[in-house]
C-alpha cells in the first residue's frame, strides 16, 4: 500500500510510463494492488502505450509450437514461449501449454500458428477449429463456425488460405479464410469456385467477401510461408505458371499479388518460406526435402524485398551452404535463422557467424512452428473469453 500511496502522488503520465516498462505477468499481479491500478492497467490508453512501447531484445520471445505422439492419446500439440540470451542460446520461459479445442490427428502438419498481431495469435487445425489466443494473459476464445454449408454433391477444401490481422481503419481484428468448393467427383478447375469469408471480432460474425471480382491465384499450403506484414497477410500461390505471393490488406479488404524473384520457379527444386529481416519482407528459398536434385549441391538463398510491394527490389542477401533440414521456421533478431531438422529437432543458423546450433527442443517431423512474438495486454471480448 505504501507503493500505491507513492504512485498516487505522481502525475498519471509518469505512472503510465513507469508501469509500461513491466512485463504482462507483473502487470497482471499489479492490478490487484489497488482499484486505481486495476482501472489504469485495464484502460485502453495504458494497453496501447504498453503495446507500442520501445522494446529491447529481452522483450521479444519465440512462440514455439510442436506436436508429439502419446501412445495412449495419439497426437498432442503444445505451445512454448522461448527467450534468448546474448549467446543466442534458447531458454524456455513457459513450457508445454496444452492448446484447447484443437484436434490432433496424423494431419498435424496442416495445423496453423497464425500471427502474431498486437500480441494475439490464431491457432487452427484440419477440423475447421479456430482459436483466438493471447499467450501472455492465457486468455482465449473459440471462434464460431462459419454458417456456410456446401450444397449436396460438393466438397470444400480449407488447406491453406487462412489469415489474421488488424483493420487500423475500422479498429477491428479480422480473420480471413479462402477456400475452394468443388464437385465431390471432379477436381477440374472448371468446376471449382473460390470462396472468401471474413470474421469480424467486434460483431462476432462471418460474412462473405462478395466484392472479390478477380480470379485469385490458387493458394498452396507451404510450411511456414503464411505471414502478417505491413497490415496485410501473405500466402504462397500459383498463378499462370508462375509462383506468386498473394496479399490481403485487412483495412481495404483488397487482394493483390507480388512476384517472387525471377530465379524462383517450378524448376529450381526448392520450396519457399517468408520471414522479416530489418522490417523488410524476406523470402527464404530452400532445397525441397523430397527433391531428386542433389541436396549437397543446392544452396539456401535468402532474398530481401528492399521496397515493399516493388518486385524489382528483390535482392539476394545470403547464400547458405546446404543444411539437412525439413524447412525454415523464422528469422529472429535479424540474424538468427531457426529451422526444423528432418527428424523434428529445432536448430539455428547464425547469418553473421555461420554457426549452427542444435537445441533440445523437438517434435514430430514437420510439426514445428515458430513465430517472433512481443507480449501485450490486448484482450478478447470478456463474454467469450476463457483462461487456463
Amino acid at each position: 500500500m505504501m507503493l500505491d500511496g507513492i504512485m498516487k502522488k505522481l502525475p498519471e503520465d509518469v505512472v503510465i510510463y513507469i508501469l509500461s516498462r513491466f512485463s504482462v505477468k507483473s502487470l497482471l499481479r499489479f492490478k490487484f494492488i489497488s482499484k486505481s491500478w486495476y482501472t489504469l492497467i485495464q484502460s485502453s490508453t495504458f494497453i496501447n502505450v504498453h503495446l507500442n512501447r520501445s522494446t529491447i531484445t529481452k522483450n521479444e520471445f519465440i512462440l514455439f509450437s510442436r506436436s508429439f505422439r502419446i501412445e495412449t492419446e495419439g497426437f498432442k500439440n503444445v505451445l512454448s514461449i522461448i527467450s534468448s540470451d546474448d549467446y543466442n542460446d534458447l531458454n524456455v520461459v513457459l513450457q508445454d501449454l496444452d492448446l484447447p479445442y484443437l484436434t490432433f490427428t496424423p494431419n498435424y502438419h496442416f495445423n496453423e500458428l497464425v500471427g502474431p498481431c498486437n500480441g494475439l495469435i490464431v491457432l487452427t487445425d484440419d477440423d475447421d477449429i479456430i482459436v483466438l489466443f493471447n499467450p501472455a494473459t492465457k486468455n482465449y476464445m473459440l471462434l464460431p463456425p462459419s454458417p456456410f454449408v456446401c450444397s449436396k454433391g460438393y466438397h470444400r477444401s480449407f488447406i491453406g488460405g487462412v489469415g489474421f490481422g488488424f483493420d487500423s481503419i475500422g479498429n477491428d481484428y479480422k480473420f480471413v479464410r479462402i477456400s475452394e468448393v468443388f464437385l465431390d467427383t471432379y477436381w477440374g478447375p472448371e468446376e471449382r469456385e473460390q470462396k472468401v469469408e471474413v470474421y469480424d471480432l467486434r460483431s462476432d460474425s462471418w460474412r462473405d467477401l462478395n466484392h472479390v471480382d478477380q480470379q485469385l491465384p490458387t493458394i498452396f499450403w507451404n510450411q511456414c510461408f503464411e505471414m502478417l506484414h505491413n497490415g496485410a497477410f501473405h500466402w504462397y500461390a500459383v498463378g499462370d505458371l508462375t509462383y506468386e505471393i498473394l496479399c490481403f490488406d485487412f483495412s481495404t479488404e483488397i487482394f493483390r499479388s507480388m512476384k517472387m524473384p525471377e530465379s524462383c520457379n517450378a524448376y529450381d527444386g526448392k520450396r519457399y518460406s517468408l520471414a522479416v529481416v530489418n522490417e523488410s519482407l524476406t523470402l527464404i528459398c530452400y532445397p525441397s526435402p523430397d527433391s531428386e536434385i542433389d541436396q549437397t549441391q543446392n544452396t539456401m538463398d535468402i532474398w530481401i524485398m528492399m521496397e515493399y510491394g516493388v518486385n524489382e527490389s528483390w535482392t539476394k542477401k545470403y547464400i547458405i551452404s546446404p543444411l539437412p533440414i525439413e524447412s525454415p521456421l523464422t528469422i529472429w533478431r535479424d540474424h538468427l535463422l531457426l529451422l526444423q531438422s528432418k527428424t523434428g529437432q529445432l536448430i539455428s543458423y547464425n547469418l553473421r557467424s555461420n554457426e549452427v546450433k542444435e537445441f533440445d527442443l523437438r517434435g514430430y517431423p514437420e510439426s514445428l512452428r515458430a513465430i517472433v512474438y512481443k507480449e501485450s495486454l490486448i484482450s478478447v471480448p470478456k463474454t467469450k473469453t476463457r483462461a487456463w
